[in-house]
């Protein structure tokens, strides 16, 4: 069965960092495209970073030149080191797999928990 297990979420000010981490289970990462998403209140899940089959990095506008995404696919986890967090980066913040280009198009696959992110002002 594939499982997303996010973590690392917090409160943080605006400035700060936070590195979130999924583990995965259930499939080789290796095989998938890798990505983040999130869901701030009223407003629709987003694509934020994704890594792509043919390691291409994929970031949202809002997010480059703070965000970071990174894989290990030896302990089944992958990574997105946020820096110069924003109180607009405040989310809950899911990882998924999949294929193609996952942070641009319909994501219909299995979800995690998420994890939350506030970002205080």
């Amino acid at each position: 069965e594939v499982q997303f297990v996010e973590s690392g979420g917090g409160l943080v000010q605006a400035g700060g960092s936070l590195r979130l981490s999924c583990v995965t289970s259930g499939f080789t990462m290796g095989d998938y495209a890798l990505g983040w998403f999130r869901q701030a209140p009223g407003k629709e899940r987003e694509g934020v970073s994704c890594i792509y089959g043919n390691g291409y990095r994929y970031y949202r506008d809002s997010v480059k030149g703070r965000f970071t995404i990174s894989s290990d696919n030896a302990k089944s986890t992958f990574y997105l080191q946020m820096n110069n967090l924003k109180p607009e980066d405040t989310a809950v913040y899911f990882c998924v797999a999949g294929f193609g280009r996952l942070c641009e198009d319909p994501y219909f696959g299995r979800w995690g928990q998420g994890t939350q992110v506030t970002v205080s002002s």
